[in-house]
């Protein structure tokens, strides 16, 4: 019943007390929620306010900005600045570290992707938010990108929120994945997506087609193996799909399963990739390792990727165990 449901600030005082830690952690939490809140409110408003086209700028990948990746950027550096929680801050849209005045006692870093998918606001197709929260390390100068460049396996909590036909909030602190939905009546989130798990195998996957001539040998054979259906050697037909928004097709995984590839290729390794390690690859790494998933560059774990720098990007292949892992097998098979 309506009135039993569990809210997100709630749920995330059970695991406060679970864990026996401070209020400190529920407290940043709430800072995020409130923030993705605004986001979805100024996306949901799109060309009424302006909302749409392109803001004239380029962020420091030399992207393209749209007015609301600079207007989500702005939410995040402010409302996370507030509650005193983080020593400092990283957007995928800054260069350098945002560093957080009157701040001396914060114990956490924040990593964010202000709106990922931002191409398809204009077309009204979902997009989202990603975070990812790390500990200061002792001793650490919280303004210098050394403090941020941890594995992936440190982190303390990921999330992202979807804005789509309705805003969700799915995070994980480590003890499993759970999706929050907004009522915007009462303007909480409330659990309604517990313990969300990824099926190990799947018949969908999703990869952007259009750079079939740049694919590596292993990619190639796997693609090919699952359009050739059930007359292939894998005796199945799959179903492939590509929104050009990482969040919508994380969460289309923890729905129902399948496999999300943004492989290397002849062409994007000389950046390393595509995705960014810090604000794309590892928060969602740990969402979908937390679900029952696995995530790979193809040649390792990517929760265990060094980051060498803030902006650094890496391959990215995540969703259902089995499809990961054969992935992973056919790049050992050729000695990648």
């Amino acid at each position: 019943m309506p009135y039993k449901r569990i809210t997100l600030t709630h749920f995330l005082l059970q695991e406060q007390r679970r864990l026996g830690g401070s209020g400190a952690f529920t407290s940043l939490m709430n800072d995020i929620l409130t923030a993705c809140k605004m986001v979805s409110h100024e996306v949901n408003r799109g060309a009424l306010v302006g909302n749409h086209g392109v803001a004239g700028t380029v962020n420091v990948q030399d992207e393209e900005q749209k007015p609301l990746d600079v207007l989500a950027n702005d939410i995040f550096l402010h409302m996370n600045a507030l509650g005193g929680n983080y020593a400092a801050m990283a957007s995928e849209e800054l260069e350098d570290v945002h560093a957080v005045k009157g701040s001396a006692d914060g114990k956490y870093l924040l990593l964010f992707d202000p709106l990922d998918g931002s191409s398809n606001i204009d077309v009204n197709i979902s997009v989202g938010s990603i975070f990812s929260i790390l500990r200061l390390p002792e001793g650490a100068d919280p303004n210098s990108a050394n403090a941020f460049l941890q594995p992936g396996v440190q982190q303390v909590c990921a999330g992202y929120a979807l804005y789509g036909s309705s805003t969700m909030l799915v995070l994980t602190t480590g003890n499993g994945v759970n999706g929050f939905t907004l009522d915007r009546d009462v303007g909480m989130f409330f659990l309604t997506h517990p313990n969300m798990t990824i099926p190990a195998d799947t018949k969908e996957f999703a990869i952007n087609a259009s750079r079939a001539r740049f694919w590596e040998a292993p990619v190639k054979r796997y693609v090919d193996e699952c359009l050739a259906g059930k007359e292939g050697p894998r005796g199945k037909d799959f179903n492939m799909r590509w929104v050009a928004s990482m969040v919508a097709e994380v969460h289309r995984i923890l729905i129902r399963g399948g496999i999300f590839m943004y492989p290397a290729d002849v062409e994007n390794i000389k950046k390393g990739g595509k995705l960014r390690l810090m604000y794309e690859a590892n928060p969602m790494s740990f969402i979908v390792e937390q679900a029952g998933g696995a995530s790979t560059t193809g040649r390792q774990r990517l929760m265990e990727v060094p980051p060498t720098n803030l902006h650094q990007r890496v391959p990215v292949i995540l969703g259902s165990k089995n499809e990961v892992e054969r992935l992973e097998a056919y790049h050992r098979e050729v000695g990648e």
